[in-house]
């Protein structure tokens, strides 16, 4: 059993990620308020909605520990945030024709200091609506500071992109407070999006950005999912062991759509550690039976104490149809058990 502050979960508990697929209506309502059919009143209805529909599938999918889907994160998970962010301008995008790839992304300059709105990103009152709406485990997520920083240009303020991250790592812990006090008990920085740095950078702009920050902290690391492309070489051996040094309580991990590969990264450097194993590919469309899963998870096993183990998909679903979002958690939940029930069988017979 894992203790996660007042509630107690189950020996290899199950995890999202973070976000969840969306419903057909979701791409509906922004294209409706896009063309100035909808307010900011119908966006907040429809954003309600989804986030109680996100919920109930990861409740109704068995999944121990939910999020609310992110599901009022628009498009490129920090596109929503580009928005009401000061001190940024847009720059032209310079591909706009051809098959959609990274280089389509906005990206923007630096023509001042940083800042967000003064009552913040959005991302605890995500959690408090989350908190109201479940009786779940729950956790918060939030982009890290090479994530946050990945599209946007120093400029003349910034000396690079380095300290553009510093910026928000500041930025990112003001956010972080502010959900500790809403009683978040569990944060994930998220960094999908994190430029050609070293695993020592990564740890320190971890660090300051959840410095003081009194919760569960989770590191979630992968290659990019948008459009289900990854951004970078699908490696973590650079990463390892400097990566280490974050003053993280778990680390989440892609591996499934790597075909597991590199789990030997995590029993030479990952001992005593706690590991969030991606056991299921959200890039493709192949249907996970509970054996499938289960199955990758005995394999992370031969490397992770199963005291130390939670297991998730390997990204968010943010870019998956909603279906496939379910069918997949269904799996994850129920080949969890099926380990678990073969765990505890042994250890009774033991």
């Amino acid at each position: 059993m894992l203790e996660c502050g007042a509630m107690t979960l189950p020996l290899i508990p199950s995890a999202v990620v973070g976000s969840h697929g969306k419903p057909g209506w979701w791409f509906a309502a922004v294209r409706a308020y896009e063309r100035g059919e909808f307010g900011p009143g119908d966006m907040g209805e429809m954003f309600d909605d989804a986030a109680d529909t996100a919920i109930r599938d990861m409740e109704r999918a068995g999944i121990d520990v939910i999020t609310d889907g992110e599901v009022r994160r628009l498009d490129g998970y920090v596109d929503s945030y580009y928005a009401i962010i000061k001190g940024i301008e847009p720059l032209p995008v310079r591909r706009k024709a051809g098959p959609w790839g990274y280089d389509q992304q906005t990206r923007y300059q630096a023509v001042g200091r940083i800042e967000p709105p003064p009552d913040g990103l959005g991302i605890v009152k995500e959690f408090e609506y989350l908190g109201k709406h479940t009786t779940k485990r729950t956790k918060a997520t939030c982009a890290g500071p090479l994530t946050f920083g990945s599209r946007i240009h120093p400029g003349k303020l910034y000396k690079g992109v380095v300290a553009v991250a510093e910026r928000f790592a500041e930025v990112i812990n003001d956010e972080l407070r502010g959900l500790v006090k809403t009683g978040a008990e569990w944060i994930q920085i998220d960094e999908p999006a994190r430029g050609n740095v070293s695993g020592e950078e990564m740890a320190r702009l971890f660090n300051m950005a959840t410095a003081g920050i009194k919760a569960k902290l989770g590191y979630h690391i992968c290659f990019g999912n948008r459009f289900g492309r990854s951004r970078f070489q699908r490696t973590y051996a650079p990463y390892f062991p400097g990566i280490l040094k974050a003053r993280a309580d778990q680390f989440v991990l892609e591996f499934t759509s790597r075909e597991m590969s590199e789990l030997d990264l995590w029993k030479k450097y990952g001992r005593g550690r706690e590991l969030g194993a991606g056991v299921v590919d959200v890039k493709g469309f192949a249907q996970d039976t509970p054996e499938d899963v289960a199955g990758r998870i005995r394999k992370v096993l031969q490397v992770c104490q199963a005291e130390k183990l939670t297991v998730n998909p390997d990204c968010g679903f943010g870019w998956s149809p909603r279906y496939m979002c379910n069918q997949k958690l269904t799996a994850l939940a129920a080949g969890a058990a099926l380990v678990r029930a073969e765990l505890t069988g042994k250890r009774r017979r033991g």
